[in-house]
């Protein structure tokens, strides 16, 4: 990463990704093993983890209208008290037993996090259009420090207390709210000033643009297929095979490692190959995981599977995100942004809501499988458009 693409509001928003992003790690970690504690019934062991992404998805559209309304600084402080308190909440629900309460801690920490999806957008927003695709990658990147510091929290601070994991969520309510004083220093960009309204497109115009259609789909199958095999990971490896709560963190380590490290790169790789190549290269390393998680049933075939679903979620993800900021005209990014966050993650919450019901029925190679025929219709999609366009 070239150091002249970093400026003082660049840096104020790595900062906060990583400490903002903590809270879905443990999220996706804890909240399949601690709803299993709480309720009977396994079919409904991951919807506090789905919930979670519900709300960001749900949140979405608010997020980017209420930045567009009162500034980046604005949403990015709110996002991180409202994280903060959400964490909170789960740590109260887990003291009284309460799944409910636990799910809605979760949905209070998707709403945080459809605010700090947005870190990629004003990250963009801070630098040159050549240096975009760096900018996307490097918030990304940092990913790897959230996953590293909320794993690591979980094992740290799990038995603080008499009840298990009460100790993690109050260590993750405190790192949450960091972002909020670094905030304090981000200079807002200047408003686009619009003489006549009309100029804006409609929701209508803006997803009949074709490579903002590509975009929109190459993050959301991305996202699907990652949460679906992602959240299932640590119910299937804990509960179902017996390793421990060590041996299933190292595995989602390993598959956060492999989600961001490749941003060192994929920014660089976009610029030279193209958006089109990047996204096909996803699609064929997300074929690959699903061979190597249907064949082979050893714990290094999991970890190398899990990887390799992050990588390709990666090549997917960076390279939506960054022809996204390239398809939209200045005026229309707000709705742009949020319409495509909304789509996005609304298919990703149908991947995590789904992932527990189907693991508990057609079990884990089949799994797999349902995820082959997403693949291959957003190939078939991706082909004709950039063919036609």
């Amino acid at each position: 990463m070239n150091l002249r693409v970093f400026n003082k509001n660049l840096l104020i928003i790595s900062v906060g990704q990583v400490f903002s992003f903590t809270s879905p790690v443990v999220a996706v970690l804890l909240g399949g093993i601690i709803g299993s504690k709480l309720i009977d019934n396994y079919y409904l062991v991951t919807l506090p983890t789905a919930l979670m992404i519900v709300g960001t998805a749900v949140g979405s559209l608010f997020a980017s209208k209420l930045m567009e309304i009162k500034g980046r600084r604005f949403g990015f402080s709110f996002a991180a008290i409202l994280n903060s308190f959400s964490s909170l909440i789960c740590a109260y629900a887990i003291s009284v037993d309460s799944f409910a309460l636990f799910c809605i801690g979760n949905l209070s920490i998707g709403l945080s996090v459809s605010f700090a999806q947005q870190y990629r957008f004003a990250a963009s927003e801070s630098v040159k259009k050549n240096d975009i695709p760096k900018a996307v990658s490097l918030i990304l990147l940092l990913g790897i420090i959230a996953a590293l510091v909320g794993s690591n929290i979980v094992s740290i601070s799990k038995d603080i207390y008499i009840t298990k994991y009460i100790g993690s969520y109050l260590a993750l309510s405190f790192l949450a709210i960091i972002p909020f004083f670094l905030f304090i220093f981000y200079k807002d960009e200047e408003r686009v000033k619009i003489e006549n309204k009309n100029t804006r497109s409609s929701v209508k115009e803006i997803l009949s643009n074709k490579d903002i259609q590509i975009s929109i789909a190459s993050a959301g199958v991305g996202y699907t297929v990652m949460s679906i095999l992602m959240t299932a990971t640590p119910i299937y490896l804990n509960i179902m095979q017996g390793y421990s709560i060590f041996s299933t963190g190292l595995v989602i380590q390993l598959h956060v490692v492999g989600m961001f490290l490749p941003s060192l790169i994929t920014g660089n790789l976009i610029n030279k190959f193209g958006h089109q190549r990047l996204i096909y290269s996803g699609i064929f390393i997300l074929f690959t995981c699903l061979i190597i998680n249907y064949t082979f049933q050893t714990y290094e075939a999991y970890m190398i599977g899990l990887i390799l679903l992050g990588v390709g979620w990666n090549f997917l993800f960076v390279s939506g995100s960054s022809l996204l900021v390239l398809s939209y005209k200045k005026e229309d990014r707000f709705l742009a942004q949020g319409v495509n966050d909304f789509v996005v993650f609304s298919t990703q919450s149908i991947g995590s809501l789904s992932a527990g019901f189907l693991l508990y029925m057609i079990g884990w190679k089949i799994l797999n499988l349902v995820c082959a025929p997403i693949l291959l219709l957003f190939l078939i999609f991706s082909f004709r458009n950039f063919s036609r366009n």
